[in-house]
């Protein structure tokens, strides 16, 4: 396994998702004073609200902010309820009423290309009760064609997160979606390393390695096999030192998504970049254990 020199430069971010308690000016002010280089801003009613009249003038203010804050950034669209009060992550790109999903998404890329940012997050949804998979597939397909069209015209990139539980759950039914689409250029991955852990059947440094050709964003959080969880880093079963060496050349975000973590924000996000920091150096030294601290402090 090749090292990560000692010099090698990570790109930390963190999900705002995992933020939903503050301002977003606010979250962003305190990523930066943390050490933080980026962050990945999931669109919903506190965050640049896609549905208020006053958009383009808050993604404005904030292109300008994370220009002096001095952090990237790529777009998130893993809101739960930000399409429909009533239905988690709903509706998705395959399912009957997949206009709404689609017209989101074009705003998404729309306000990634006013940040400067170069990727939009998206994912497939759950298969649809009655749909034929091949159906299934062929109706996302179309979708995301239509999408790649708009990125086309933008510059920017699609990141497609597989999902525990959604049609495209791991890195075959990526593969498989891709190879739909033509490989074109701009759909790219978005390698949750905490997703990977539960659901595939290779071990997760394998995973990564597989995934870095077509990976354009990277997500991180601990995990436990077989167990949908995004935990805080030495909660879950993952060693990191080994995951960050397989990422070495990877030249975009390493984001930090904890969502169910905003009643402790400032301080989960502190603690998070601490461990990443401390197994990112024990990935560059070789030494042992360090992926894995005894306790967070």
């Amino acid at each position: 396994m090749a090292l990560v020199p000692a010099g090698d430069i990570v790109k930390w971010a963190y999900c705002t998702n995992g933020f939903a308690g503050h301002r977003l000016p606010e979250a962003l002010a305190v990523l930066a004073d943390l050490g933080y280089t980026g962050a990945a801003i999931t669109l919903d009613h506190g965050h640049l609200d896609p549905h208020s009249p006053g958009l383009a003038a808050e993604v404005s203010r904030i292109a300008g902010l994370l220009e002096r804050l001095g952090l990237a950034a790529v777009v998130e669209t893993g809101g739960q309820y930000t399409l429909d009060p009533l239905r988690n992550h709903h509706p998705t790109l395959i399912s009957d009423d997949a206009e709404r999903r689609v017209e989101f998404l074009i705003t998404a890329m729309r306000v990634a290309a006013d940040l400067g940012a170069p990727v939009v997050h998206l994912w497939s949804g759950v298969r649809p009760d009655g749909m034929p998979e091949a159906e299934a597939y062929t109706r996302l397909a179309g979708q995301c064609a239509r999408l790649l069209d708009q990125a086309d015209q933008l510059g920017v990139t699609l990141g497609f997160e597989t999902e525990p539980g959604m049609l495209v759950a791991d890195l075959d039914g990526f593969e498989r979606l891709r190879a739909i689409l033509g490989a074109h250029p701009r759909f790219g991955l978005t390698l949750d390393i905490g997703h990977c852990y539960c659901v595939e059947r290779e071990d997760l440094e394998s995973c990564v390695r597989r995934a870095l050709p077509y990976t354009v964003h990277v997500q991180i959080e601990d995990m436990r096999r077989g167990v949908h969880e995004h935990l805080e880093f030495g909660e879950g079963e993952i060693d990191f030192a080994p995951v960050l060496a397989a990422l070495h050349g990877y030249p975009g975000l390493v984001a930090v998504e904890l969502s169910a973590h905003s009643h402790a924000a400032p301080q989960v996000a502190r603690r998070s970049i601490d461990f990443l920091r401390r197994a990112h150096d024990g990935a560059g030294t070789g030494v042992a254990g360090t992926g894995r601290p005894p306790g967070r402090g």
